[in-house]
């Protein structure tokens, strides 16, 4: 369906077959991957690709209404199989890792249809940049600030401005420090001026992309890249590996994906008590070793199910995904 609206902005709509064991939208938009995505009705409503998405879903099929200027341009189908890297069957990886590892499939019990969603490069570093010591919250406030105030506006849609993320050009400009300074972005407002400065001087996003697994770049060099860029940790690091550049074997390890290690996987950690790079390193070797290239991915399923066994206490982010159910609070970087 495809109709053109007083304001000059198009709409699709249309469905995607896609089973809820394979895809359960709340917990992976609105798990700390994307921080763009809210509740809207009986489904949620979002920002990529330069249009406004509002999915829905049953057991069989993803709906979806797409909206924006360009949208006629789109095959919106081809478009959210992508994000959602619907060519991978996520229930044949389950069954893998569950004969690889029988503690996997315990978390198997307690959640499911976990997806790794592949995201704008530039939109993922800029976004966990603002994920330092933050909420969830308050992470999403400011990646709406960053997109009113830096974005290029898409359209209008039932009252409400929507926003482009900003390019690396808008937010390398002189005043942008000090703008997101009034806006409480804190210390991260200099992060942010600063890598895109950076970025700038490396070659944009053109060089962010270069980092990408189709272009033959090991995960372990594109780490090493995206940490020399300022307010760019180990965690964030893999994150944007994970979510943006096509290496599935990265493994964000926080406080909680450390907690799982040390009672299933190296008990020799016991007495460890925090997460330095030696240990990051470590537990990310061990468990790629364990539930290989798309280790990545069952850090994600093990660490909802982690979450969600907990879910009454207070957890902190790690930049990774987790249950819409869930309860989590601070970034530890």
């Amino acid at each position: 369906m495809l109709e053109l609206e007083e304001n000059q902005v198009f709409t699709k709509q249309g469905k995607i077959n896609c089973l809820s064991t394979e895809l359960n939208l709340g917990i992976t938009l609105k798990g700390g991957q994307s921080f763009r995505w809210f509740s809207h009705n009986d489904g949620y409503r979002g920002v990529f690709e330069s249009c406004v998405w509002t999915l829905e879903q049953n057991g069989t099929h993803v709906y979806y209404t797409a909206q924006g200027p360009s949208v006629d341009t789109k095959n919106c189908d081809e478009i959210l199989k992508r994000y959602f890297r619907l060519d991978v069957r996520l229930e044949d990886l389950c069954r893998e890792w569950a004969e690889s590892d029988p503690h996997f499939e315990n978390s198997l019990n307690k959640t499911n249809g976990v997806r790794i969603l592949n995201q704008d490069v530039v939109e993922n570093v800029f976004s966990f940049i603002c994920t330092s010591n933050n909420n969830i919250k308050r992470i999403s406030g400011m990646v709406e600030k960053l997109c009113r105030l830096f974005g290029e506006k898409i359209c209008s849609i039932e009252g409400k401005d929507h926003y482009d993320f900003p390019t690396i050009e808008a937010l390398a400009e002189e005043s942008v420090e000090e703008k997101l300074k009034k806006e409480k972005f804190g210390y991260r407002a200099g992060y942010i001026a600063k890598t895109a400065n950076k970025l700038m001087e490396l070659g944009g996003k053109t060089w962010l992309s270069s980092l990408h697994r189709r272009n033959n770049v090991s995960y372990a060099m594109a780490r090493e890249k995206l940490a020399t860029l300022p307010g760019i940790g180990p965690k964030v690091a893999d994150c944007v590996c994970l979510m943006s550049l096509g290496h599935l074997e990265a493994i964000p390890v926080d406080t909680h994906i450390f907690q799982v290690a040390r009672v299933n996987y190296l008990p020799h950690l016991e007495r460890q008590k925090t997460v330095t790079p030696r240990i990051h390193k470590q537990v990310g070797d061990h468990l790629r070793e364990l539930w290989g290239p798309l280790a990545g991915w069952a850090q994600a399923i093990v660490f909802c199910a982690k979450i969600n066994a907990s879910a009454e206490s207070s957890v902190k982010i790690a930049g990774t995904p987790t249950s819409s159910n869930c309860k989590r609070s601070k970034t530890d970087r």
